[in-house]
């Protein structure tokens, strides 16, 4: 029972960093438990996930799904904070506007959004609405939901496992994540990822996996080019490209028959 315990309130800890979600107040906190928790992301975002489908199975039944589509990313904004969102809009940002890593490191942590950042958001959350749009009259709609929000975050946070964090862990709200990611938590994390992935068969899974894996790749070794490591906003976009991605994959898998 007390590994359990234990393994709840690295949940809620996950939960609470990840989502607007209240957890319990009584929830035991560290640096050590809240690096920990990191091994649950994935869950999380099948939780996110599985309450967007809800919520997008609600709404459908009393306005047009395009419009219950727009409502539900609205629902999930609001459910993160977009924190997600920002991350990707000061990594674009930092990237586009930084000729050197100290300058796109800066940038990252300016809070104002640029050219390059708004360009981005803008395109995300455009991509995200048609992308949704064209799967939801699918029939396993509710499992892809699920499924993206929880393999998305398991290929972002897999990234701390092997790759050196880049910012100054002591001003960074990122800053319990910044060390290194233990093989268990590994683990757990792709293990989580992987039984979300295979709920939608074999061959949408297997095919999910090896973009996931492949997206990893190549977006690590873009992240130790341009800033030698990681920051936190590095895991938000990793997160939000590599959703778009699997809506992507999946389009072009009912598309192509």
């Amino acid at each position: 029972m007390a590994f359990l315990r234990y393994q709840f309130e690295l949940f809620c800890l996950a939960l609470s960093f990840f989502s607007r979600l209240p957890v319990p107040a009584n929830t035991p906190y560290s640096s050590e438990r809240m690096n920990q928790s990191g091994r649950y992301f994935a869950l999380v975002g099948a939780l996110l996930g599985g309450l967007c489908a809800l919520f997008y199975t609600l709404a459908a039944q009393f306005v047009p799904f395009q419009v219950a589509i727009f409502l539900m990313i609205a629902f999930s904004l609001l459910l993160t904070g977009a924190f997600h969102e920002d991350g990707l809009t000061d990594m674009a940002d930092g990237i586009g506007g930084g000729m050197t890593v100290e300058k796109r490191l800066t940038i990252m942590k300016d809070s104002r959004i640029g050219t390059y950042g708004s360009a981005t958001l803008t395109m995300a959350l455009l991509g995200k609405f048609v992308f949704l749009t064209t799967l939801a009259r699918q029939a396993d709609f509710v499992l892809i939901l699920i499924v993206a929000y929880a393999l998305s975050r398991a290929v972002a946070a897999s990234l701390i496992y092997d790759m050196p964090y880049v910012s100054d862990a002591d001003q960074s709200k990122s800053k319990p994540l910044a060390s290194a990611q233990s093989s268990f938590d590994l683990a757990v994390l792709l293990f989580c990822g992987v039984m979300a992935a295979l709920t939608l068969g074999m061959a949408k899974g297997l095919l999910l996996l090896l973009v996931a894996a492949l997206f990893r790749i190549g977006f690590k070794r873009w992240l130790m080019a341009r800033l030698g490591g990681f920051t936190g906003d590095c895991l938000g976009a990793a997160q939000q490209l590599m959703e778009l991605g699997i809506y992507l994959v999946l389009i072009a898998m009912i598309h192509n028959g």
